[in-house]
């Protein structure tokens, strides 16, 4: 039940941590194509060094018939190194290139992951119920489908092309070996690229559903995507409560450099700003506390407290209140309002020194 449940898309974490698994995308289909056409590639331009080490293989091996008394355990060892080399030499370059050419392949499809997770035993590898799960599952029937398809494809362009060379038949008879030869190899040649281009659509076809059912299997429940959430971010409850606290805090601070302010402007109970300003170190005046509300009260209590001057003035209040961050510089399109008020506190001051 829970797997119909599968509706979200899975989430970066969940692909990054099933790459950690070693659980990566791939087709083996685009794979195998790429290994072919190179393969087939490489062995037409080698095909002439092929056909010059086995040519030489084949008239050393008759020389040395020739000069051979007796056939001896000796011989026979030297006639197989011989072909062994020769096997070597003309098949370790198409070995190498077919390598190469698969795991840089696999490593496009896959990122190049390497997972140590991949060689740790499990029990539903060698579990008779996976297995069977595995064996009816719908990537094991488009995998059959697939190679029947694949085997159907062979067997009809091997055919029409057999069809093709019986009706030429007749004309080989009358041509020279080395002719014949190059024209069974450039038929097979094209039997091949046939073959190669048939299988590149196969290709493309089970690359698309490969992704189609990496990323179904990878879908989570929208619990799923909860419980991920909670474990990346934290419970939502508990980061609420967090954030309340750190709010109270702040708040706490701001209210504490109230009594350090030159003046409360105020609207009148809606909005309180209080701001200082130090001629010498500030270059403009510094919002020291806002609020609204039941803040704008407590800061206004707070002012009377200390005897800061205040003055109202609604529109300035609400300008600040909105404009500017605790412990910020007030704007530029904001001094003059505020550099009028500022000359009234100073006024004010000169007034209480003089008595």
């Amino acid at each position: 039940m829970a797997e119909s449940n599968k509706s979200e898309k899975a989430t970066p974490k969940k692909k990054k941590d099933e790459r950690k698994k070693g659980n990566a995308f791939q087709s083996r289909d685009v794979i195998s194509i790429f290994m072919l056409i190179i393969g087939f590639i490489f062995i037409s331009k080698m095909g002439r060094f092929i056909g010059t080490q086995l040519k030489g293989l084949y008239i050393r091996e008759l020389n040395n018939i020739g000069t051979m008394y007796e056939l001896t355990i000796a011989n026979c060892l030297q006639i197989l190194r011989d072909f062994v080399l020769v096997f070597f030499v003309t098949t370790a370059p198409i070995m190498i290139v077919l390598a190469f050419t698969g795991a840089v392949i696999t490593g496009a499809q896959t990122g190049f992951l390497v997972s140590a997770d991949r060689l740790k035993f499990k029990f539903s590898r060698i579990s008779i119920i996976q297995g069977f799960k595995r064996m009816f599952s719908l990537r094991s029937v488009v995998q059959l489908v697939t190679s029947v398809i694949k085997v159907a494809v062979i067997m009809w362009v091997i055919y029409t092309s057999i069809q093709d060379l019986l009706l030429v038949a007749p004309d080989m008879l009358n041509t020279g070996f080395n002719e014949n030869l190059a024209f069974m190899m450039d038929r097979m040649m094209h039997i091949v690229y046939k073959i190669c281009l048939i299988f590149v659509v196969v290709a493309v076809l089970d690359f698309s559903f490969q992704k189609y059912d990496y990323e179904n299997k990878l879908k989570m429940t929208k619990q799923e995507v909860k419980d991920e959430y909670k474990q990346t971010e934290g419970d939502p409850f508990i980061k609420g409560k967090v954030k309340e606290k750190q709010r109270k805090m702040s708040m706490n601070r701001m209210i504490q450099q109230v009594p350090s302010a030159d003046v409360i402007i105020r609207n009148p109970t809606h909005y309180a700003v209080a701001l200082k300003y130090d001629l010498e170190n500030d270059q403009a005046p510094i919002v020291m506390a806002k609020g609204q509300g039941h803040m704008a009260m407590r800061i206004i209590d707070i002012g009377l407290k200390h005897n800061i001057l205040m003055t109202e003035n609604k529109p300035l209040a609400k300008s600040l209140y909105q404009m500017v961050e605790v412990n910020d510089y007030i704007p530029a399109e904001l001094y003059q309002a505020v550099a009028e008020i500022m000359a009234w506190v100073y006024s004010n001051r000169k007034k209480a020194v003089k008595i």
